[in-house]
C-alpha cells in the first residue's frame, strides 16, 4: 500500500549552552543565547541558575546581543 506521508526530517542537534535552575524540585531551563542577563534568575521560582550544556535542536537567535 502506498503511503503519501513524507518521513519526518531529522533535525540536527548541537551541544548548546543553557542555564538550569539550581532548586532541586524545579525543572526550569533556558538557552544561554535567549537570556537577557549575564546570570539569569529562574522565572518559575526566582532562584539562581547554573550554567550547563544540553543536546538541543539548532536555533538561531536573530535579535542583537541584549545582555546587560
Amino acid at each position: 500500500m502506498y503511503n503519501r506521508k513524507k518521513p519526518p526530517e531529522e533535525i540536527p542537534l548541537e551541544n548548546t549552552k543553557i542555564w538550569t535552575c539550581e532548586t532541586e524540585g524545579c525543572n526550569s531551563w533556558m538557552r544561554d543565547n535567549f537570556s537577557f542577563e549575564q546570570v539569569p534568575t529562574c522565572i518559575m521560582c526566582n532562584s539562581p541558575m547554573v550554567s550547563g550544556e544540553k543536546m538541543l535542536p539548532m536555533l538561531v537567535n536573530t535579535t542583537a546581543e541584549l545582555k546587560g
